[in-house]
């Protein structure tokens, strides 16, 4: 069984795992309303998806 011969450094460590992370969600802002929205989805706030009115309220 292989064994390391050597302790990992904590910044070898580190730069292993720079890439293990949370990514943010695309966020645009509604045509419609001006609120923050996801991308391509209906609208939260006013119920719109590209101009057109999805949801009445």
């Amino acid at each position: 069984m292989a064994v390391p011969k050597r302790r990992t450094s904590k910044t070898r460590k580190n730069k292993r795992r720079s890439h293990m992370r949370l990514s943010l969600p695309g966020m645009v802002e509604c045509s419609n309303c001006g609120e923050t929205k996801l991308a391509h989805r209906v609208c939260k706030e006013c119920g719109s998806y590209k101009g057109e009115e999805v949801v009445a309220n």
